[in-house]
Order: C-alpha cells, then structure tokens, then sequence
C-alpha cells in the first residue's frame, strides 16, 4: 500500500511515514477474511482431528450447532467490514488526501526540479522549466488550452508559485513575459503578467473507493440531475434545428458534446453503482469464507490446520478474487449488470461450501 501511493502520487520518505497509519485501514478489508478463514480453520480442524466432532455427533449434537458461533462470528464481521469500508477507509483516504495536498507545493517542485517538466491531460496544461531555484521557476513555458483549438503559450524569464489549497488552484507569477495566443489583444511581450490553473487532477478528484455510501448516492444524483438538463438541453436544440429546417444541425460538434456529455455521465454513473454493489459482495466474504472453511476443515481434519487453510485458501486466491474483480471491471464497462455479477464469486463459495457441508451432514 504504502509502494502504491509512492509511486502515484510521487511521495517522500516524510510523508510516507505520515501517511503509513492511514494505509493500514485499506487493507482490511482483504485481511479480516482470511483471518477468519485460518482461525476456523484451526478450530475446527483440531476439533475434527481429536473425534471431538465424532464425540459430539454421538452425543446426539448436530454438527451445525457447533458451527453456528463461526456463522454468527462471520456475520459480525461481515457487518464491521462494511462499516469500515464506508466509513473508517474514505476517512482515512481523506487523512491521507490532506498531507498529499499540504505537501504539494515541495512535490510540484521536485517534480520540476527533476523532470523539467510537468504536464496535467486532464486540465490540459503543461509547464517547462530550465531550472529551479528555491520557489522560482528559471526560464519557464506555460502552455494553458483556451479551447479546443487555441492554446495560450507563456515564456517567462522567472516565475513564482503561490499554492492556494482552499480554492485548489496554483497561482502563478511571470516576470518578463512573452504572450503567444491566436486572437488575445493581449499577446506580446509585458514585464509581468499572472495566470491561475487548478492543481493536478491526482489530488482534486475523489475516486469511487474512497467515499462514503452517502456520498456515491449524492455524487449519483448529481449526474442525473446534470443528465435530465443536458437532455433538455438537446432536446430544445433538436426543435429549434426542426424548426428552422437545419437537419445537418444534428451532425454539428454540439450534438456531439450533448452525446459526449451523457455517455461520461453514464460511465461515472456505472463506477459509483459497482462500487455500492461490490462494497456489499466484498464485506460479505466474510461469511461465505466460512461457509467453505469450517465444514472443509472438517473432512480435512485428520491433516494439519494449517494445511488444509492453504489447500482451502489457494483456490481462493486464484479463483475468487479474479472473478470478483474480472465481474467488477466488466461492471464498470456496462457489460454486465453489477447488482448481480459482483456476486458472481461469492455464489462459486456458496455452492463449494454447501457440497462440504453436505458431505459434513451425510458423514
């Protein structure tokens, strides 16, 4: 986790040792289930191994009721993992946003000081530099879009940065400064000029993973709402281009903006909903983990716990976790339904687990 975010976001080691606690909760998610499978797994196979789950049945006792304190256990967890998917991690993701954020300024400039040169696709600008002194930028070219065919182009003897973390957007001073933009009244050469651009994408956008459930469904009714206006939108567009007779209106770039707009919708719309979904299928492995574990530990019980956990825990790794996420990328790209694929890979646990408990039952 802590390899990931280094490589991602550019970290030092000062704010790798920051951001170390704020890892850990991410994690566990994917570490609590297969602690439960070990402990079932070593319980129940001791118990299998020393006839006490003979004993028992001879005693009249159903094997399911000596199962049932794991199945209550694996409910419990099941229901503390979620609340710590949705609640304990995007906190965490936020702890972890906020020290990126304070250390943006110092890894702007490294970046620059490294590379000599920086550039966002997503706010479509880039920045090069011959050196860097302190905050200074040294003979640096600001290149900023105006639209979609006019780039605004800045070459600066010296610039400064002034981060402004509130209004998440980089300020940025010139001194003797060359203007080049197809149109602006403004191009030439002036002594100083300034220009504002929002900070690198990275560290403003959210990823589904790190919100809330409150938070995906107010993100979700904001793209509808931002749907139903851009069809009203279209909508008046298409009667006044009826109106008017201009069929080859709707071959124009606006209608295609208005397309574009919606199928960008509609794609965040299916990341937020296979997050919910996934989030759910996720936490509950807990129980269908379980549901494999205690009754295979149980016919394994003549081999060793920690054996019959990998034997148990192997086709796990190679199984569950690529259809679940293999059943999340197809969600995302609107192959599938995610309200039922997600579930794919717990449903393979749930029909294992039952052919054991099956054969536990019969045995």
């Amino acid at each position: 986790g802590v390899f990931r975010e280094a490589t991602e976001r550019g970290l030092g080691p000062y704010q790798l040792m920051q951001i170390l606690p704020f890892i850990v909760p991410s994690l566990l998610p994917f570490v609590i289930p297969a602690t439960l499978l070990l402990t079932v797994c070593v319980v129940y196979g001791r118990l299998a191994g020393d006839q006490e789950i003979t004993a028992a049945r001879a005693a009249g006792i159903n094997v399911l009721s000596l199962l049932a304190p794991a199945f209550a256990l694996s409910l419990i967890l099941s229901v503390c993992s979620f609340a710590l998917t949705d609640q304990l991690i995007p906190w965490a993701r936020d702890n972890i946003q906020r020290i990126v954020t304070q250390a943006m300024e110092q890894i702007f400039l490294d970046v620059l000081r490294n590379q000599r040169h920086f550039k966002d696709n997503d706010r479509r600008y880039s920045i090069a530099v011959h050196s860097v002194e302190g905050s200074r930028l040294i003979d640096a070219t600001i290149r900023c879009r105006l639209n979609d065919d006019q780039w605004l182009t800045i070459d600066a003897q010296e610039a400064t940065l002034d981060f402004d973390l509130e209004n998440e957007r980089l300020n940025l001073q010139f001194i003797n400064v060359r203007l080049t933009a197809p149109g602006r009244i403004d191009s030439g050469t002036l002594a100083s000029h300034s220009e504002t651009i929002p900070l690198p994408s990275e560290i403003r956008r959210p990823k589904p993973r790190h919100l809330s459930l409150r938070e995906i469904h107010n993100n979700l009714k904001q793209i509808h709402g931002r749907d139903r206006q851009i069809e009203h939108e279209r909508e008046v567009a298409s009667a006044f281009a009826l109106a008017a007779g201009d069929f080859l209106m709707y071959h124009s770039p606006t209608f295609e903006r208005y397309n574009t707009a919606i199928e960008d919708n509609h794609r965040q719309s299916l990341k937020f909903k296979t997050e919910v979904h996934s989030r759910m299928a996720m936490a509950s492995s807990c129980f269908f983990f379980m549901l494999l574990g205690g009754p295979f530990s149980i016919l394994q019980g003549a081999r060793q716990f920690l054996t019959s956990f990998v034997i148990c825990f192997v086709p796990i790794l190679l199984v569950y976790y690529p259809v679940m996420f293999l059943m999340m990328n197809l969600a995302r790209s609107d192959t599938v339904d995610p309200w039922w694929s997600v579930w794919v890979a717990n449903g393979i646990l749930a029909v294992a687990g039952a052919l054991c408990l099956r054969r536990v039952m019969n045995h």
